[in-house]
């Protein structure tokens, strides 16, 4: 079973539907019914909705695993300071044990999960973690009450937190095998694209219809890398050819970090993780003798743990060209300026 359990993202992100997964249907059709009812309840006011007083943008996806929206956020968040706006950031905080907490760029990512410490580090924003987003964005609000939009990093399924925008992230992945946990990635299904305000495919090779919503183009560009030791010493592709390469990835898809090293014509050894593993000294001792490449949401927790050469590939999103990105921030600030709940 634990076998299963560590194949079945691979199994999941398959086209079609794999043998090995057939006698896990049963769950998934309960799983698919359980979700339908969840969000019923919260539409018909069984369940109770929060809505905090500055409007709330949710970046989520239906499938399990990273697709992006943490660079995504970080492109939101600079883009919304632009046009004057002074965003929060919430979070739930993977591993954090789910209390309401803010994030500094000092925290430990243990206790506040790996992805929003990035973000506090990176966005220059206010960022609180907590289970409960409502409880979280209350919390930064009453912190920070110069913040006058919420961006929730995750969360489309997170409905006791009322939203006015949400943004659909799909990967090159897309909806996999079409199935629901624990058959499939989904946890919800792709007619719920036809009530977001916009999806976002990170990668041409996601094949999901958007139902009609607006459909924008994303990628994940880098420039150099960074030495994990000290962030302010850089280097090119071109200066670790020829070295001994590891290439570690805790991430929804690891494939797609080494695609992108393979792409800037490094060779290295593969060495993919869970995503948000919790490293461990032992997990990178492979390395010894050589230089370890990873991603920055990796970065994050292994700046006390690596004794070899390390570098970090700090990506940031790119929305197409320019118009791309326009249209997309103007469809955001068009819901904003009118306030239409989501």
């Amino acid at each position: 079973m634990k076998a299963l359990a560590r194949r079945l993202p691979r199994l999941w992100f398959r086209e079609r539907l794999s043998l090995a997964l057939l006698p896990l249907l049963p769950l998934s059709w309960l799983f698919r019914g359980l979700a339908a009812l969840r969000r019923f309840s919260y539409r018909r006011g069984i369940l109770r909705t929060v809505a905090l007083p500055v409007p709330v943008i949710v970046v989520g996806n239906l499938t399990v695993g990273g697709s992006g929206k943490t660079p995504l956020t970080l492109w939101l968040v600079e883009r919304l300071r632009e046009r004057g706006w002074r965003p929060g950031v919430v979070s739930r905080g993977y591993g954090g044990g789910g209390a309401v907490r803010p994030v500094l760029p000092a925290s430990d990512a243990a206790r506040v999960g790996d992805e929003p410490l990035l973000l506090a580090r990176k966005s220059g924003v206010p960022v609180f973690v907590g289970r409960d987003r409502a409880a979280a964005g209350q919390a930064l609000l009453a912190a920070h009450p110069e913040c006058d939009v919420l961006v929730s990093d995750d969360g489309l399924q997170h409905y006791r937190l009322a939203r006015s925008v949400e943004i659909a992230v799909f990967d090159r992945r897309g909806a996999g095998n079409g199935r629901f946990l624990p058959a499939g990635p989904l946890r919800e299904p792709l007619s719920r694209l036809a009530g977001v305000t916009a999806v976002v495919m990170n990668g041409e090779a996601a094949r999901v219809d958007p139902a009609g919503a607006p459909c924008f183009p994303m990628r994940l560009a880098g420039q150099c890398f960074e030495a994990l030791e000290d962030r302010r010493k850089t280097c090119s592709a071109a200066d670790l050819r020829g070295k001994t390469l590891y290439a570690v990835a805790g991430i929804g898809d690891p494939a797609r970090f080494f695609a992108q090293l393979a792409g800037l014509g490094l060779a290295f050894s593969e060495h993919p993780f869970p995503d948000h593993q919790a490293y461990r000294a032992e997990d990178l001792s492979f390395a010894r003798g050589g230089a370890l490449l990873m991603t920055e949401k990796d970065a994050v927790k292994c700046a006390r743990l690596v004794l070899s050469e390390a570098w970090v590939w700090p990506v940031e999103a790119d929305i197409g060209d320019a118009s791309d990105g326009k249209r997309l921030l103007d469809t955001i600030l068009e819901k904003l300026n009118g306030r239409t709940p989501a």
